[in-house]
């Protein structure tokens, strides 16, 4: 009897509740996995689709044949596309607006936050409140425009970046960051070796920041070149469209092309139809791609900030 109950006892340092974890950890991966795998085709397919989807017959895909490959092989949408002049001038003025706009939103939203974090600026909790209140209430499309109008930005480059040059809710993440990652020692122990404020903001805040700007810059980017109301409103010039406002006539375009077609030749609004089709989805791939390109570059520096305050000396 004790030697049978011997080849059943456990090993020793054996628990049932380490057996049970050991067991239950394969199963927690396993699921844990399955989430993820699910979530990235979730995210994924959708582009996927749309850019075989942009080298496909129009017909192929109405009919549900195009989701894992291209069916019936086409390039006459991209062939449109990119053999329009003002298809490359609008990618010229988006790639201007969007740096320009970029560069003044980032240097603005991070020199404001830091000045408002600091405990010791006069006045700091009203000129917080009163940056709030820009949150909750605004005056609306019309007064923007009339003071666009009146400082004399319509049709200029500025009225593409000056209007919007400041998100407040990220002047607050930017001040909270500072907050979080600056402490008050750090700024006293730099004006004891002699360094001012302009020295510290730009020698030791701004390199702690990287995570910060890299945040904010991503943020801008995307924001600035999907914008396109901004310049349908105070741009009339066409040479100054950007790419945004360019493909959105285009596409408006063929579909009026396509409309007036469908009293004529039933070939002709067919072969509209079918081009409309195409551009819609080559005009959503070309315009994706220049982000898709830059984005990546940017991972480095949120894999830093994922790390700060996680290592404490």
């Amino acid at each position: 009897m004790t030697t049978q109950f011997a080849s059943t006892r456990l090993p020793v340092g054996t628990t049932a509740r380490s057996v049970r974890r050991r067991l239950a950890d394969p199963l927690f991966n396993a699921l844990t996995m399955a989430i993820l795998l699910t979530a990235i085709v979730a995210v994924i397919y959708p582009i996927y689709f749309i850019v075989i989807a942009s080298v496909s017959e129009p017909s192929r895909v109405y009919d549900g044949q195009v989701w894992l490959w291209p069916v019936g092989f086409t390039l006459d949408g991209y062939a449109r596309l990119l053999g329009d002049p003002t298809v490359w001038r609008g990618l010229a003025n988006s790639i201007l607006y969007t740096g320009l706009a970029t560069a003044l939103s980032v240097f603005l939203v991070i020199s404001s936050g830091y000045v408002l974090s600091r405990k010791d600026l006069p006045g700091r909790r009203t000129i917080t409140f009163l940056l709030v209140v820009t949150l909750f209430f605004d005056g609306g499309f019309i007064p923007k425009f009339l003071v666009v109008r009146d400082l004399g930005l319509l049709d200029t480059v500025g009225a593409m970046i000056l209007p919007g040059a400041v998100a407040v809710w990220n002047v607050i993440i930017a001040r909270a960051f500072f907050e979080t990652n600056l402490p008050d020692e750090l700024r006293e122990a730099a004006q004891m070796d002699g360094a001012s404020d302009f020295r510290f903001f730009f020698r030791i805040a701004v390199p702690l920041s990287k995570p910060l700007i890299a945040l904010m810059i991503v943020i801008h980017l995307v924001w600035n070149w999907n914008g396109f109301f901004d310049a349908l409103i105070y741009l009339n010039n066409p040479d100054l469209y950007p790419l945004q406002l360019v493909l959105r006539n285009l596409l408006v375009q063929s579909d009026l092309s396509g409309s007036a077609n469908m009293s004529g030749d039933l070939g002709s609004y067919e072969a509209a139809q079918r081009l409309a089709e195409l551009l819609k989805y080559a005009a959503i791939v070309f315009a994706s791609v220049p982000l898709l390109l830059m984005v990546p570059f940017l991972q480095r520096f949120f894999t830093q900030g994922a790390l700060i305050g996680a290592v404490k000396n």
